[in-house]
């Protein structure tokens, strides 16, 4: 267990049986005319809820869907996610029709051990994203005791998040448990070669963890976007490719640090281009510094993809944040999709943070080959920053 856990109680301290217990999830999932598109999330949070009904526990359950505006919106209802969630549990998930409302709270309070009730969109209600105390107050005399589960939220200051933990006994669950455990090692002890491989778009949004990340890895293979601020840094000349004009010099001063400290750095040495940003472009495999003036990188070359793939090969511990490129176009996903197969093959410890790079793999098929894939895409970046995520000082109180 990493210290990360320290002063953190977890689900197998819990005596559940019997009691109300309040379970903050992250059941954020990508919806499509009603219909869940990658229940990552949803699968993610079964064994904690499973865990505490077993236990004899009536389970009170909350998550936020979307982004809302404070108030009902049927477009980010939890109605298919209790559907899903009562599929996976094979139990009847009752649904709250809102979220501390009246009908909430009588369901609440008529909950029986082995029951579960889902309540409506926590986003629904604006005290949740302000911190509202009162708010808290009434989701906390839900509930006997409460379950922090939704490591995707865990840096978010939320009601629901810290408010809660204020009021009652508090726990870790197992997903929870499972990411600061997995994160934490890499923070700390991490195998070797300890290789990193990111990706995104910009550079802006992972500059802390570049930093913080060149103290302990070996080896840090940039693609997406973001590599063509690095390669501006270098002086190549990048056509119409997007990069951070005010993140050049920011960059060029982390690549020199990284070389200093004996950390490998690695650009792209080709690229795929197109004419535009559109899937149907026409594609053209392009070196480096011959990159046309009219022209706009969409992913990493064939060359640089074996590259990364083969350090991956080599190590000892991964971490894959962010595509290579527009994977969701297949004329421009070659470089992700050699990457998550790399990584889906090495022997050494593998983890896979959130967001799109956690989506591709699952849409490749290869998540069941991956020794880790995070459900926290904003929450794994802060931890890996070394903040310390608000969700988790909440429960060390």
């Amino acid at each position: 267990m990493t210290a990360l856990l320290d002063g953190v109680r977890t689900l197998s301290e819990l005596d559940a049986s019997g009691r109300r217990v309040f379970v903050r999830a992250d059941l954020n999932v990508p919806i499509r005319d009603g219909r869940i598109t990658d229940d990552l999330r949803v699968q993610s949070s079964a064994p904690t809820l499973r865990s505490l009904l077993d236990k004899g526990a009536a389970v009170v359950v909350a998550s936020h869907l979307g982004r809302p505006k404070g108030e009902p919106d049927p477009a980010s209802s939890m109605v298919p996610v209790g559907q899903r969630l009562a599929e996976l549990l094979g139990t009847e998930v009752i649904v709250a029709d809102d979220v501390v409302g009246s009908d909430a709270r009588a369901k609440a309070a008529a909950l029986q051990p082995g029951q579960v009730l889902l309540l409506e969109n926590l986003r629904w209600h604006p005290g949740e994203t302000s911190a509202d105390e009162t708010f808290a107050e009434t989701l906390a005399e839900m509930a006997d005791a409460y379950v922090d589960d939704a490591f995707g939220a865990a840096h978010r200051a939320h009601a629901s998040i810290t408010g809660i933990a204020a009021r009652l006994p508090s726990y870790a669950g197992l997903l929870l448990e499972r990411e600061l455990d997995v994160l934490g090692h890499l923070l700390t002890e991490p195998a070797r070669p300890y290789v990193a491989v990111l990706g995104g778009a910009k550079v802006s949004d992972k500059l802390p963890v570049l930093e913080n990340m060149l103290e302990r890895v070996d080896v840090l293979a940039v693609g997406g976007a973001m590599a063509f601020t690095f390669l501006v840094g270098e002086g190549a000349q990048v056509g119409l490719s997007r990069y951070e004009v005010d993140q050049v010099d920011a960059v060029r001063s982390l690549v020199t640090a990284a070389r200093e400290r004996g950390v490998k750095v690695l650009l792209p040495t080709d690229m795929i281009v197109a004419p535009e940003f559109a899937e149907d472009a026409p594609a053209t495999t392009v070196k480096v510094g011959a990159v046309p003036d009219d022209q706009m990188g969409l992913d990493i070359g064939p060359a640089t993809s074996e590259t990364y793939a083969a350090e991956v090969a080599r190590a000892g511990s991964v971490l894959w944040n962010g595509p290579m490129g527009v994977f969701e176009w297949s004329s421009f996903a070659g470089g992700t999709r050699t990457v998550a197969d790399a990584v889906a093959a090495a022997p050494g410890f593998t983890v896979v943070g959130g967001g799109d790079s956690a989506a591709a793999v699952r849409a490749f098929g290869l998540d069941d080959r991956v020794d880790h894939v995070s459900t926290g895409g904003g929450a794994s970046l802060e931890l890996l920053e070394g903040k310390d995520l608000p969700g988790v000082a909440a429960l060390r109180r």
